[in-house]
């Protein structure tokens, strides 16, 4: 873990519940970052590009492992953002055939990267409600599947598997059955997901995992898509010369992507304790219960990451908060890391129904988490709720 500041009232270290902005890079990341910042070009032939080589290789079979792929089927990106834009595109292959999508269809509750809606023109792209509990509608999705006309294109489904703010897990299998029932091709956001829950690509219902190596400990600046094979690409956003099989030009990030394959190991090697890291999120959700019983746990009925809690403080403003928790030396988000600076309510909230919040804090933690963390951050909170239930009296 980075080291961190003095908080605020010197009273200690500043304490990190902010993993799923990005996780702190962990001591095999680092390492084999810098054994790889001096490493050749990749495509060089001589001794010391062929060295550089075999670093990118080796983490190309780590992420390849993390979901149960083919190493061969990994395309090293700058991260998920540029994984996400080159697959939600109306222009793919199948072989050297050109293959059409015409519609693409996504979760109301998705990622700004996949609202978005890459490089499909914006009438063509429709967002499927989620219900209360942030979980899509599958009835919503099979009739908009239904109602897609094939003569024009295939249609896209493009979910996440896990929300970045609620933690809400989504039906995977459901959404790439009705995706492939409806002849169309199924992409999977697993930023979040990867090595929080076991998933694989293997599975016959998904087409394209998009990944994130800072999501899981490793540097900012590297992602990558995985196929379940590589007969059917989108065609290639970055193009140039003929790295990672032509699917993305420019010299690879060895360094980064060196770090990339370190943390996919640990992640796939962690999996085995995150039923201790969902204690210690049950524990922070018992402590909410206490110090708020009217708090609101976003998606807590719904099957969530083992890391992550999502909860509103009513009548507070959740920036206000957020800010009280950092003067306490404690950083959490107010939604997405990706939303920061924004005015008004999460995007996620409002497609699960919750109009009149004012916005939610996230909390997501990671193995490194303590109960002295968690302690802390139950004493800032009710520090913070006597403030506003004095203030309010007061007024």
């Amino acid at each position: 873990m980075w080291q961190t500041a003095p908080r605020v009232d010197m009273a200690g270290p500043r304490i990190y519940l902010d993993y799923n902005a990005t996780a702190p890079l962990t001591a095999s990341a680092r390492q084999a970052m810098i054994a790889a910042l001096e490493a050749a070009n990749p495509s060089s032939v001589h001794a010391e590009g062929r060295a550089a080589r075999r670093i990118v290789e080796a983490a190309r079979r780590e992420v390849a492992a993390l979901v149960n792929a083919d190493p061969a089927h990994v395309v090293f990106t700058s991260g998920a953002t540029e994984a996400a834009t080159m697959l939600l595109s109306p222009d793919w292959t199948m072989g050297r055939a050109p293959l059409r999508f015409s519609r693409l269809y996504v979760s109301a509750a998705d990622h700004p990267c996949m609202l978005s809606g890459g490089h499909f023109a914006a009438e063509a792209v429709e967002k499927i409600p989620v219900g209360a509990d942030g979980v899509i509608d599958l009835a919503a999705l099979e009739q908009a599947l239904a109602r897609h006309d094939g003569t024009e294109g295939l249609p896209l489904v493009a979910t996440h598997v896990a929300n970045n703010e609620t933690g809400v897990i989504q039906p995977t299998a459901e959404i790439g059955r009705l995706a492939k029932t409806a002849g169309g091709v199924a992409v999977f956001d697993a930023v979040q997901a990867a090595g929080r829950i076991s998933i694989e690509i293997s599975t016959g219902y998904v087409d394209f995992f998009i990944l994130s190596s800072h999501k899981i400990g490793g540097p900012k600046g590297a992602g990558a898509l995985v196929g379940a094979s590589d007969l059917m690409m989108p065609r290639a956003l970055v193009k140039g010369g003929g790295q990672e099989k032509g699917h993305r030009a420019g010299t690879e990030n060895v360094a980064a992507i060196a770090g990339f394959g370190a943390a996919a190991r640990e992640a796939r090697l962690g999996l085995a304790e995150m039923a201790g890291v969902r204690a210690k999120r049950e524990r922070i959700e018992a402590v909410i219960g206490e110090i708020l019983p009217d708090a609101v746990v976003h998606g807590e009925r719904a099957p969530r990451l083992p890391n992550t809690v999502f909860f509103s403080i009513p009548g507070m403003k959740a920036e206000t908060a957020q800010i009280a928790f950092d003067l306490a030396g404690i950083a959490l988000s107010a939604g997405s890391a990706c939303s920061s600076g924004k005015v008004g309510p999460s995007h996620v909230l409002r497609a699960m129904g919750f109009e009149d919040q004012a916005g939610a804090l996230r909390v997501s933690i990671g193995l490194q988490t303590t109960e002295a963390e968690i302690e802390a951050f139950a004493e800032a909170l009710g520090k913070i709720v006597a403030k506003r239930r004095a203030v309010t009296a007061a007024a």
